[in-house]
């Protein structure tokens, strides 16, 4: 996975530039970097040459550094990056499906005490090439903004190594049962547990919450790939890796080689391929350009990038073979060993689908495409009952998106301390934005940021998927080329490559990848090692940096954007060749014919059908709004009210959530708690959307229930609309007629009761 970066720009001493002491130098003084005699001067050449020699020293010490660190976090029993302390809640090899996965719960500092009564965070991180920690290996992160909310805060982790024969489906019902075990734990709640899934663990989690829907809140996917056809032409150049090499074979012939195991560290690999300027240059250069303050940000990053884990050969085989390649999430044709298929419509908690458009691991096509892959229209969403709420990003990479300090300040941030208005947010899809500048560093107000969500359609969503039902037809025939492949691999080579690996040769091939060799050949057990770090210390008691404004580093700085513009045309060259080779190639109508495909203009992938039984329930579901219009209370009447007022209103920002909110408080002990508040939200909304008029003409019906004290408590909070945003003319026109009839309905009261 990359991530982006911030490097220090290198800026050119220009003739006319203002020199030291405020003189300015004459062109004719001057000339580029050198004076008019053509030699520089030999102090800042002496003065070069020293830092240079310093900084190499430096940058050779942080390298050994980072090759101590990385064979010491081989030796931990639970390597993990987390920056909390934690205390094990429950471990998956003690299920009945044993995984290598485990439930600890979050540890608070005692100056930020958990409040119990608060919904609890389930935080999980990635497994794919990386160990666990990420999403809690500093501060600022979603682990530190959770605690900084209060929220009980859980994280699933896993060991490097995989439970012999664990599969895919293994996982998520060790999933499940770490959420039976959150839920345990918290009877009393503002609601079910909210769960943030970042890159892997978000398609993982999904599918785990369309198996048992009742054990989630709601769910927070980072990053996550979940349409893995979809891509923007000449932008998404990964998602043709599997057809480029002819399928799947290779991923088993590496787990073969692999004596059964899949070695993460070739998806790092593949991760580092995208970005040859950071991977071969920037990142080094940016640690030697600043090697006197970058050193511990960078063995922090280090130490979670080299901790590389194992999957089993069924398990990577599966996600390559039904998800990476087949693309069969998003269309609900995945069917686990009891014959239960995997449809993400059966999800009931609200989807909150956060991306950027400077991810090129996943861009925002194959975040969201999923969406459009299920969904035909707006109907569709709502029938199905579902809220989706996506927020992008317009540059953060990759990691970024879990990692970055200015994202989790800014949008975990505001997803943690808004997650009941996102839970009650009625079906129907969202766009959520965030009005504020990010702060600069975690000692920042962070108030004043303020959650804004408004309704969207299923045709906006497309707008950024852009769905091309060319390049699906040439994705279905790699899948089905693939599957030819992979079963003449599987009965020719196969057999041959098994018999011939050996433990100790797995071993072998493991040690000698090229990634692990990086961080192992340079260490404490290199014999120049004591000499580089003693000669490092005596650096450190003397060093005097460079001043920015020698020339000799200016030129440095050219050659540095040289190189990284020489590597960035190689990589643009590279990935326009692939693409050009991929669409070729299975493009081609031969291609296509060998893939079974006819030709005609039926599109390859079929958007999930809709069951008579489905139609039958929407149908009764439809009759009993229509019943419940006139059922309820004060509380039903106020959020009826909430939603008439608000009914032309393009979006719901969280301060007008939170006064809706304030119409219930949790209150455990008589039995009604969010999840029941969250019901009354959902179906007032169906109701007001179905038929308002008669939604508002009822309104007299259900607050004749009620007290007239209780009436009027929730006149006042409706009244307080007005203070905390500007109201339209007709909005204003609406809260007035609420007021008249709440207060009528409590003066009717005040006559039965007198």
């Amino acid at each position: 996975m990359i991530t982006k970066k911030s490097y220090r720009s290198h800026e050119t001493v220009r003739p006319g530039a203002i020199a030291e002491g405020g003189i300015v130098d004459s062109p004719a003084d001057t000339f580029g970097f050198f004076p008019v005699a053509g030699l520089p001067q030999v102090h800042a050449m002496t003065e070069y040459a020293v830092d240079t020699w310093q900084r190499s020293v430096l940058y050779a010490d942080v390298m050994r550094q980072r090759g101590n660190q990385y064979l010491a976090h081989l030796t931990e029993e639970v390597p993990n990056v987390l920056d909390f302390p934690s205390e094990v809640i429950q471990s998956g090899q003690d299920l009945p499906r044993p995984v290598n996965y485990w439930l600890v719960r979050i540890v608070p500092p005692k100056d930020k005490p958990t409040d119990n009564m608060k919904r609890p965070f389930v935080v999980i991180d990635p497994r794919a090439g990386h160990g666990p920690g990420i999403g809690g290996f500093k501060v600022d992160s979603e682990i530190g903004v959770v605690i900084d909310a209060g929220h009980p805060c859980y994280f699933i982790g896993f060991l490097p190594d995989p439970v012999p024969g664990q599969t895919i489906e293994d996982v998520m019902h060790a999933q499940a049962a770490f959420m039976e075990k959150v839920l345990v734990l918290h009877p009393c709640r503002e609601g079910k547990p909210a769960v943030i899934g970042n890159c892997q663990a978000g398609w993982q989690i999904l599918m785990t919450a369309a198996m048992r829907p009742e054990l989630f809140g709601p769910i927070i996917v980072a990053g996550a790939p979940l349409s893995y056809w979809a891509g923007w032409r000449g932008r998404d150049p990964m998602r043709y890796t599997a057809g480029l090499m002819g399928g799947s074979w290779l991923t088993a012939l590496t787990s073969d080689i692999g004596g059964g195991r899949f070695d993460g560290a070739w998806l790092v690999q593949n991760f580092e391929n995208l970005n040859p300027a950071n991977t071969l240059w920037n990142k080094q250069y940016h640690l030697y350009s600043n090697i006197d303050t970058e050193a511990p940000r960078y063995l922090g990053f280090e130490k979670y990038w080299g901790g590389y884990v194992f999957l089993n050969d069924v398990e990577m085989q599966y996600i390559v073979d039904n998800l990476f390649i087949g693309n069969r999430l998003a269309t609900a044709e995945l069917i686990t060993s009891d014959g239960e298929r995997i449809d993400l419509r059966n999800i009931r908690s609200p989807i909150v689908v956060f991306c950027s458009y400077g991810d090129n691991i996943t861009p925002p096509p194959q975040a969201l495409g999923w969406i459009t892959d299920l969904y035909g229209d707006d109907e569709d969403v709502l029938t199905h009952d579902q809220t989706i709420v996506y927020a992008t990003h317009n540059s953060v990479g990759h990691l970024g998106i879990f990692v970055s300090g200015a994202v989790s300040r800014k949008e975990h941030h505001k997803f943690a301390t808004n997650i009941d208005l996102i839970d009650v947010l009625p079906a129907g899809t969202y766009r959520a934005t965030i009005a504020g500048d990010v702060p600069k560093n975690s000692g920042s107000s962070i108030s004043k940021y303020e959650l804004s969500i408004e309704p969207t359609r299923i045709v906006d969503l497309r707008e950024i998927v852009q769905p091309d039902p060319e390049s699906d037809r040439r994705f279905a025939a790699v899948a089905q080329l693939s599957k030819t492949n992979l079963a003449l691999y599987r009965q020719f080579v196969q057999p041959w490559v098994r018999q011939a690996v050996t433990p100790q040769t797995a071993h072998c091939v493991q040690t000698m990848h090229p990634l692990r060799l990086s961080y192992e050949w340079w260490s404490d057990h290199n014999p120049l090692a004591p000499l580089v770090a003693d000669t490092a210390k005596k650096i450190h008691e003397q060093r005097a940096p460079i001043t920015e404004d020698n020339p000799f580093l200016q030129i440095q700085g050219l050659w540095s954007d040289a190189i990284v513009k020489a590597l960035n045309l190689w990589r643009d060259v590279r990935d326009d060749a692939s693409e050009k080779v991929f669409e070729w190639t299975y493009g081609s109508p031969w291609v296509q014919a060998l893939a079974g495909q006819s030709g005609d203009d039926e599109p390859m992938r079929q958007r999930p059908s809709v069951t008579p039984e489905h139609r039958a329930f929407v149908a009764q579901e439809i009759v009993g709004l229509r019943d419940a219009v006139t059922e309820g209370g004060a509380i039903e009447a106020g959020i009826r009210a909430v939603f008439y007022i608000h009914r032309f209103c393009g979006s719901i920002d969280e301060r007008r959530a939170n006064l809706a909110l304030e119409l219930h408080q949790p209150d455990c002990a008589r039995g009604f708690d969010m999840d029941s508040f969250r019901a009354i939200v959902r179906r007032q909304a169906n109701i007001v959307r179905l038929d308002t008029d008669a939604a508002i003409i009822a309104l007299p019906q259900l607050l004749a229930r009620e007290e007239p004290r209780r009436i009027r408590e929730v006149a006042r909070t409706l009244a307080r609309l007005r203070s905390i945003e500007s109201l339209s003319t007709i909005e204003e026109t609406s809260l007035t007629q609420m007021l008249d009839i709440f207060e009528v309905a409590a003066m009717a009261q005040d006559a039965v009761l007198s």
